[in-house]
């Protein structure tokens, strides 16, 4: 162990803290690097959906949230992270560089580190309960901590306006050949380490109330709920920033992952949803109906309270850490 740097024990715990992170269909688009004195997070392009992200702002965002992950569980292993984003300008793949300074865990980064395996993505109907405004207060919160804000659609026209956006791009990447064929790729009974398993995904098109998410072929998960009488009482936050560009992005990832895990600390059940922001049209339509021009949208989080009755949604699956860090025999 060098002086100012965790055992390998402990990096190798974060990495596989960090690789828990959601990503689009479950691509885990990251590579990890260890330094005598740093972690370093590249983007694997390679693992890009074309069809899906075309821009790769998925696979940015997927990369911030795996990177806040990361510095969840250095927190909560007693290591403060020392983050320098975008570090080298000429190799635009090199996400960050982390560095470490020692410092004593408080019981809030425990908890969020203990969130990160119980976290899941949610496709099934919630509850009829509506989320407690003080906990929503909250998730603004730790959004504008991590340099993004979390607006909630709450009136009937931002509600039209983001389901609208949905929708249209369900209905824009469905007519495209090469879409259908990624999505199938990526998901079904096929996944071993990568990709949306059947049991994940619910079986035909997950409409709820005015909220359509996107289907994958080949699912098994039923919805298990009151009553078909009882209304889906999920709030929807859309995370944006001032800016457009690659830092902004990726600290939109950042506090995804921090509003995703606060959100399963308070017991709620969440879903990111990308597809609207995935398609110029409809992200311009979000970006205008519902945070008003002023925000650049990047991700729509949907959370609420799982049913009582509801099973819980197994964990997708992980690559191994051998096959995400580069060069590293500890992994």
């Amino acid at each position: 162990m060098e002086p100012g740097r965790p055992d390998d024990e402990t990096i190798r715990t974060a990495l596989a803290l960090a690789c828990r992170a959601p990503s689009v269909h479950n691509t885990q688009p990251w590579r990890w690097r260890i330094g005598d004195r740093s972690v370093h997070l590249y983007a694997d392009d390679s693992r890009r959906l074309p069809a899906t992200d075309p821009e790769g702002r998925d696979l940015l965002l997927s990369c911030g949230a795996a990177l806040h992950h990361l510095r969840v569980a250095l927190a909560a292993l007693g290591w403060r992270s020392v983050v320098h984003r975008l570090p080298n300008p000429a190799d635009p793949d090199h996400l960050a560089a982390v560095e470490f300074t020692r410092h004593d865990p408080t019981a809030d980064r425990v908890a969020l580190a203990g969130a990160i395996p119980r976290r899941r993505t949610d496709r099934r109907r919630f509850s009829s309960w509506g989320v407690p405004s003080s906990v929503l207060l909250l998730l603004e919160d730790r959004a504008a901590a991590e340099g993004a804000v979390a607006r909630e659609a709450t009136g009937s026209r931002e509600r039209y306006e983001l389901a609208t956006a949905i929708g249209t791009a369900a209905a824009i990447q469905d007519a495209d050949p090469a879409y259908r064929f990624e999505t199938r790729t990526w998901s079904g009974t096929h996944a071993d380490f990568d990709g949306v398993p059947a049991a994940n995904a619910p079986s035909g098109l997950p409409q709820h109330g005015d909220v359509q998410l996107r289907e994958f072929p080949g699912g098994e998960l039923l919805d298990q709920r009151a009553g078909d009488w009882e209304d889906d009482g999920a709030a929807l936050l859309v995370l944006g920033t001032s800016s457009d560009d690659r830092l902004s992005v990726l600290r939109a990832g950042e506090a995804t992952s921090a509003v995703l895990l606060e959100a399963t600390v308070a017991g709620l059940a969440t879903t990111p949803i990308s597809q609207p922001l995935e398609v110029a049209e409809t992200r311009e339509r979000v970006r205008s109906g519902v945070l008003d021009g002023a925000l650049h949208p990047h991700i729509v989080l949907r959370v609420g309270w799982a049913p009582f009755n509801a099973d819980e949604i197994p964990a997708t699956p992980r690559r191994p850490l051998r096959d995400v860090i580069d060069g590293w025999e500890g992994a």
